[in-house]
């Protein structure tokens, strides 16, 4: 006997959470396009090729939103003959993108930093204006702003493709320090250390690249949750009334979802449609403590057989 919900059945994602998305995309767009624009500006008036730089990683924030907007906005379609489980994987698809993203734009600037320092490229730059100082400064402040932003709607959505986006954020803000530090210490008769901050900055977004890729990775590959979800889940079915026995609970992870298979022991004397209505509430509260939960199919054994059922199970030999 199984229980399950019918995936067709599913509906597109609630108003309220299609007003969160398209409000945290429409932020991280604008904001990112006025910061690219700053930038830039400052970087060529106050001579700093480091700023410059930083406002070509800021251009990578604006593709790195947009698709994150796809992503989520995707995965919220409902259920199809084509896609009967539904769309999510689509999401983690696009935050896949998002960390090669970032991953091209912490190597870009890397690259450009090591290049400069090999080369002595850094001895012929000229020393920035203070604005480019000023400009650094309102950059980080406003991308750790968006950071957090980003960060609290990417929670409540429970998106991975917005929380890569939030810490895409993140390493545009330690980019901004990056040209922060260079530009300072290149004003105090220091050129080299605006290539060396720019290695540095390079080193903590390849670190966050590599934490991205690595949690959605394990999304794509059937993994199962973790110990204390399962515990909790296994909790929630054996408090149903004729529930006597969790035989079997498996978890995998669908993007940003959960599918479970479950197997429990119900008496067997009790008739078929006791033993479904069980089940079913069993279903339906572990929908309703886990929204994580996309599917669940739970199957019943019999705890006992009686004499008849017994006999009718064996196999008459001649």
């Amino acid at each position: 006997m199984t229980t399950n919900n019918d995936p067709n059945q599913e509906t597109n994602s609630s108003p309220t959470e299609k007003g969160m998305v398209e409000r945290v995309s429409a932020v991280g767009i604008m904001g990112n396009v006025l910061l690219v624009a700053f930038k830039l500006f400052a970087g060529l008036v106050g001579n700093s090729s480091a700023l410059i730089s930083d406002a070509v990683h800021s251009l990578s924030d604006v593709l790195a939103t947009f698709l994150a907007y796809l992503g989520v906005t995707i995965s919220g379609t409902p259920a199809d003959k084509s896609h009967p489980y539904g769309h999510e994987q689509l999401e983690t698809l696009a935050t896949i993108a998002i960390g090669l993203i970032l991953l091209v734009a912490g190597g870009g600037i890397g690259y450009v930093g090591v290049k400069q320092i090999v080369t002595g490229e850094y001895l012929n730059l000229p020393q920035p204006h203070v604005f480019a100082l000023i400009a650094a400064v309102v950059s980080i402040v406003t991308k750790e702003a968006m950071f957090w932003y980003t960060l609290y709607y990417a929670r409540k959505l429970n998106s991975s493709a917005f929380m890569a986006d939030a810490w895409h954020h993140r390493s545009d803000a330690l980019s901004s320090i990056g040209a922060l530090i260079g530009v300072g210490f290149a004003r105090l008769g220091y050129p080299i250390m605006d290539p060396i901050a720019s290695v540095v900055i390079s080193l903590f977004i390849l670190k966050i690249t590599f934490d991205i890729l690595w949690s959605v990775g394990r999304q794509i590959v059937d993994v199962s949750c973790d110990d204390e979800f399962e515990r909790k889940v296994a909790d929630c079915i054996l408090s149903i009334p004729g529930v006597d026995n969790l035989d079997l609970l498996r978890s995998r992870k669908f993007g940003t979802r959960v599918f479970i298979e479950a197997e429990i022991s119900v008496d067997g004397a009790k008739s078929l449609y006791i033993a479904h209505r069980i089940s079913h509430e069993a279903h339906n509260a572990v929908e309703k403590a886990f929204p994580a939960v996309k599917h669940i199919m739970i199957h019943v054994n019999p705890t006992q057989i009686n004499d008849k059922d017994a006999e009718f199970g064996q196999k008459k030999t001649l």
